[in-house]
């Protein structure tokens, strides 16, 4: 396929025009005189230089990787018909839609209720528990879970293979997470089939948890998490939040608020908590 230059960048700045601040939980601010996200503002929501977006606004620059393109599909808040329509004019087949439990584009409601969670912890997730993108204050909680690459991005996963996981949680909690995820990942295993990302999850981990093999042969499903989560926080100490969960069935993704009763000591940490913010390496 032939990137259609003028196509892009025609489609890009109209998106631009249409996004208000307010759109991507950003504050509108005084001085702006007219509708609609700044250049700036777009390359910073889509993780590149303001130089490189302003260049594809004006029909030039190199042809955008597929990687970029998802990138800017998500920064500008795209519909799945939009985000397809974007790779196409970028001269790149679109990604393979469904429920398939790959795709990691967040549907622009999920993202609207995100924006507007700053002062709360959360996070969207998909089904293996791989987090796409957090709130500062979730970052804060439990590290920038967003970093992690290949099977390391799932928290299921982990939880098998990387000690410093389960130190963000209670140690009483500990055995039942392990039958929860091990029960949690043999079911979207059954689901996605033996060739899916599941599988090779699992495979993997039988392959390194003593642990994970004797819970995996149990064959022991529908273990559902528990609505109260309780943390161990290295700054601010122990925490007890519920979560709630926003299910978005089209892409198999989750939001993930967690909220501290008002008046308790873990509200009381969680303002500390903002203002301590996530250290530096975890």
């Amino acid at each position: 396929m032939e990137i259609d230059r003028a196509g892009l960048a025609a489609f890009l700045r109209r998106r631009r025009e249409l996004l208000q601040p307010e759109d991507v939980g950003l504050p509108r601010g005084r001085r702006r005189r007219t509708g609609g996200l700044r250049r700036e503002e777009v390359a910073e929501l889509c993780h590149m230089s303001t130089d490189y977006y302003a260049r594809l606004e004006r029909g030039r620059g190199p042809r955008p990787s597929p990687s970029m393109i998802a990138s800017i599909a998500q920064g500008l808040h795209l519909s799945l018909d939009e985000r397809d329509h974007l790779f196409r004019l970028g001269g790149h087949a679109p990604p393979v839609r469904g429920t398939g439990g790959t795709s990691e584009h967040i549907s622009p409601g999920l993202l609207r209720v995100l924006d507007r969670l700053e002062d709360t912890p959360a996070e969207v997730v998909t089904e293996l528990g791989e987090t796409l993108r957090q709130t500062p204050l979730g970052a804060a909680l439990t590290g920038d879970a967003t970093r992690y690459t290949g099977p390391d991005r799932s928290l299921g996963y982990r939880w098998f293979t990387d000690p410093a996981t389960r130190a963000l949680y209670a140690p009483g909690d500990h055995a039942f997470l392990s039958r929860m995820f091990a029960s949690g990942l043999r079911e979207v295993t059954a689901l996605r089939g033996p060739g899916s990302r599941a599988a090779q999850y699992a495979e993997l981990l039988l392959a390194r948890s003593d642990e994970f093999r004797r819970l995996w042969d149990r064959q022991e499903v529908g273990v559902r998490p528990h609505h109260l989560k309780r943390f161990r926080h290295p700054e601010v100490g122990d925490l007890e939040l519920n979560c709630q969960t926003l299910l978005d069935p089209d892409q198999s993704h989750r939001l993930l608020v967690y909220t501290a009763v008002a008046g308790s000591e873990s509200h009381e940490r969680l303002r500390l908590l903002a203002v301590v913010g996530a250290p530096s390496a975890r």
